[in-house]
């Protein structure tokens, strides 16, 4: 399936002090973050788009593709603003206890955030019940090798 998420690439150093590396899961054959799909455009197009590899950046370690120029010099300026939070895990399975790849295809922006899911059922689970499917996510993210919401 197109898109799937399925290596982690380590993000941050691990040296001392510091808390776990968080991981973003990028795809196998291009190593390319969120399976080469471009970031900014959840946010501009509301729809996932494939970026265009003339629109590299690299952030933290890890390639990510745009659609245009545009886009990536969005990205460079502000990445927080749009990389999928627990580092394209999805988010309910997060908050259910375990990693899975979010993805790319399924997608929500709640509270300015992008979000990956592992299925439209889990999408929808999460939304009902956001803040408490949140607080879950968010406790649940460094135990499993994700990262906490940005």
């Amino acid at each position: 399936m197109p898109g799937v998420l399925t290596a982690a690439v380590p993000l941050a150093g691990s040296g001392t002090g510091q808390a776990r590396p968080a991981y973003y899961l990028t795809d196998p054959i291009g190593g390319y973050a969120i399976g080469g799909h471009d970031p900014v455009a959840y946010f501009v197009d509301r729809r996932a788009r494939l970026g265009d590899r003339r629109f590299e950046h690299q952030w933290r370690g890890v390639k990510w593709l745009f659609v245009n120029e545009g886009n990536r010099a969005a990205f460079e300026r502000s990445p927080e603003v749009y990389v999928p939070q627990y580092t394209g895990c999805g988010a309910y399975a997060l908050a259910e206890g375990y990693a899975t790849a979010g993805n790319p295809a399924i997608f929500a922006i709640l509270d300015g955030r992008l979000y990956f899911f592992h299925s439209v059922v889990n999408r929808f689970l999460f939304i009902i019940e956001l803040e408490s499917t949140t607080t879950q996510a968010d406790a649940n993210a460094l135990k499993t090798g994700c990262s906490p919401r940005l």
